[in-house]
Formats: structure tokens, sequence, C-alpha cells
């Protein structure tokens, strides 16, 4: 509530400040300069009127080249490659993200009519016998239905969980960005919808995100697959989900473990911020399932990955993971920038290797933190006490918000580095990242299992 209230009263006084010192300056321009301010006095903790110098021109392309420099300052100088996203700035108590744990246990369930006799949707009542149920002709139709949705929908999507019978999008390639290096990777889509609340999360963005929606056929994802699949191919869940974190609820796990025991050249990863792998400990499996976990030091986790396992609740479930007989594998993805960045992800590959026997990981992707422009606004608006816009991001390579260029570079250097003190014949890759990259750092992709 209270930073809330001081960043409103930053947002205001800035606003302000604009309209008294420029009013004859048009609303797109002013919008413009709000915004620099607004940040620069964020992240400097400084008011307005101390960052305009006195006496400075008062010209437009003055004021905003002299702002620009200051809240750019290592990457201002970067020419035709320099391009800042500057939005309108807008602060709303309404859209700000409650961040108040508690067990998942919608208020509302609605079953698509083909699944609402499933095994699934009476499975849901036994544990949540005081939410209410109703049954509709499809989620398409509730859509046209309920066509106002935003950012405060959004914060309760924990609330309201749609059970589907999936038709047709079950599988796809990985969405690789334009002009970065791809990974091979095939998409399982088993679900939409995440309960934790990760401050860089791209699901922010879809303005359409109804609530938590499952699946009741996993089946029909089993007979399709023998459609889709490919010859020795990296598939897995994840992407619109964490891949474990209701596994307790929709037991997808098991199932899954089981029909990929009969198509042992594809290799099945599990991706997740949770230590929930009871099923998979249960489970007989063939060797070809990988469980992954993204993992930052637990200063960025206890900042941004809100509801999520700890980084050592992460590493005791993966060591348990490899003792039933699993490979392992890890995300460094978002990697954040900050002040600390070097010692604090040197900490995490230490507490990484304390745990984990190299031998025992498939596989080890890096990612510097990036998103599509329009998640700026979603992400100031829903957590307004932020750090990670704070930092210089620019419109990069495939026009999504990303580090500069030689930032991202030192960072994968030096966090390849880290890696390599344990071994020299891990299988790192980057995701989501352009080819002149992978050139520089002298990386090729490596044959995964």
């Amino acid at each position: 509530m209270q930073v809330y209230k001081n960043e409103t009263e930053r947002l205001k006084s800035v606003k302000s400040f604009v309209k008294s010192n420029y009013p004859y300056f048009g609303i797109n321009k002013k919008q413009q300069l709000i915004r620099l301010l607004y940040e620069i006095s964020k992240r400097e903790d400084i008011m307005a009127a101390d960052i305009v110098k006195k006496g400075a021109k008062q010209d437009y392309h003055s004021v905003k080249k002299c702002l620009l420099e200051k809240r750019f300052p290592n990457s201002f100088s970067q020419g035709r490659d320099f391009r800042p996203y500057l939005p309108k700035m807008e602060l709303k108590k309404k859209e700000e993200s409650v961040l108040k744990k508690k067990a998942f246990s919608p208020k509302n369930i609605f079953i698509e009519k083909p699944v609402c006799d499933s095994y699934f949707a009476k499975h849901l009542k036994t544990f949540f016998p005081k939410a209410h149920f109703s049954q509709i002709i499809s989620i398409k139709d509730y859509r046209i239905n309920h066509k106002t949705f935003g950012i405060e929908d959004y914060n309760k999507r924990r609330d309201a969980l749609f059970v589907v019978k999936e038709g047709h999008d079950f599988f796809k390639r990985c969405p690789c960005t334009k002009g970065a290096q791809n990974c091979g990777y095939h998409v399982f889509n088993l679900g939409f919808g995440c309960i934790f609340e990760c401050t860089y999360c791209f699901l922010q963005g879809y303005a359409n995100s109804l609530g938590v929606i499952l699946p009741a056929n996993v089946e029909g994802f089993f007979d399709n697959f023998n459609y889709y699949k490919k010859p020795n191919m990296r598939i897995g869940t994840g992407e619109f989900s964490d891949s474990l974190a209701l596994d307790w609820l929709t037991r997808y796990s098991m199932p899954i473990i089981d029909f990929f025991r009969k198509h042992k050249d594809t290799v099945f990863e599990f991706k997740t911020k949770s230590n929930a792998v009871g099923n998979l400990l249960k489970a007989k499996h063939a060797g070809n399932i990988v469980v992954s976990w993204s993992l930052n030091p637990q200063c960025i986790i206890d900042e941004n990955e809100f509801f999520t396992s700890a980084l050592q609740e992460r590493l005791d479930a993966a060591l348990k993971c490899i003792n039933a007989g699993y490979k392992v594998g890890f995300h460094f993805d978002p990697v954040i920038y900050f002040s600390d960045w070097e010692k604090e992800y040197g900490k995490l590959t230490e507490m990484l290797f304390e745990k984990i026997k190299p031998k025992d990981i498939a596989w080890i992707s890096i990612g510097t933190f990036r998103f599509a422009p329009l998640l700026k606004q979603v992400i100031e608006k829903r957590f307004i006490f932020n750090k990670i816009l704070d930092e210089e991001l620019l419109l990069g390579y495939d026009d999504k918000l990303r580090y500069p260029f030689k930032l991202r570079y030192d960072m994968y250097k030096r966090i390849i580095q880290m890696l390599s003190v344990y071994s020299d014949s891990l299988k790192i890759y980057l995701c989501m990242e352009e080819s002149s990259m992978w050139r520089k750092l002298n990386l090729k992709m490596p044959k995964l299992p």
C-alpha cells in the first residue's frame, strides 16, 4: 500500500513538473518526458526538478536528449541500435497484484459440455466441494459473451478454472523469436495459465486469459502425437503453464510418463519452478524423461517469483528425481541484471553443483531477460515495486525489450565460465538469442539427448 502511494505521488509530481515547465509541448511529447522523468526519478530516488539542470535548453529535442542520456547512460551512444520504448506512464491501484499466498482453490469451475461427465470433472468436485460448478458450451462461446477483460481480471485468474476438451491445439514448434538460433524444441500444449506470480511472466500479456485452463482429455494428446511425432524429437510442457505446480490435482505426469515409455526415441521434458515431484517418484519411466527447473538467485526469487519454491527446494527436488533415475535440466532464464548479479549467479552455480553432479544434467539453457513491449506497462501496473524495469532495456533485433548486446554478451560469457569450472562437457545453449551472439561466444547448439 505504501509503495503504491509513494509511486503515485512520484508520478503526480512528475506530471506537475512537466505541465509547469513545458506547457507548450504537445500531448505525445509530454508523455515521453513524463515517462523518462518518472523512470529516472524512481531508479535514483530523486525529484524531477533535480533531474533537469537549471539553465538548460528548453526545446523538446534538447530536453529529451538530456533525459535519454540520464536514463540510458551506457547505451545512449549506440546510434541506430539505440531504440528506447517510451509508452504512456500510468498506474492504477485496481490493477496492482495482491501478493497473498494461498492454496489454489478456485471459486468458479466452468466445464465444457463434451467433458462434463469426464473422470477429471468428477475428480475436481471431490477436491473443491465449495466451488460453484457451471456447464458451458465451450470456452470459445464463453469468451464471446465475456469480451471485457483486463489486468484486474488477470489478477483474479486463480479464482476461475476452465475444464475443456482440447480439439486441435495439441502441439507446436517452440515459438522461437524472429532471428534467433532455433533449438528445435516442440511444445506439448497441456493447459494454459499459471498459479505462480512472476513479475516478468509473458502470460500477463494475454488479454483473453480468463483463468486457469486444463484439458480433461489428455488421451487426445496421445492419439494426436502419433501423427505429429518426428524422429528423435525433444518436446515438453511448461510453455503456457508450470508443468508440475498443479500435478497434485491433474496427475498429468503419470499418464505422460507411461505413454512415452512407448516412444523411447522421444525426450519429454517437465519444466517447473516448484518442488512437486511426488507423482514422478512413483512413476516407472524409460529414461527418456527430463525434469528441469528454472533457476535464479534466491534474492531474485524473493523479489520476482512469488509463490514458487525456494532455490534450495528446487535443487532438493532435482536430487530426488536423479535418485529415481531421471536426468535433470536447468534453465538460467530469465537472467536478471542488477548490481550484484555476478556475485549472486556465482553463488547459484555453487549451490547447483554442491547438490547435482554434472553427469546427471541433460542440458542447461541460458536466456537473458526479454519481453514484448506491451508487457512493460502491465509489469509496472501489477508490480509497482519492481526493480527489473529500472535497468537499460531497449528494443532489440526482434523488437523485444532486451539488455544491450554488449551487456548480454558479458553476462552470457561470465555465466558460461562459471558453469565450465565444474565441467567442460555440459550441454549449454542460449534461449531466444540471435545467431551473432552464438558466434561471438563461439557457442554451437549441442546435440541434446
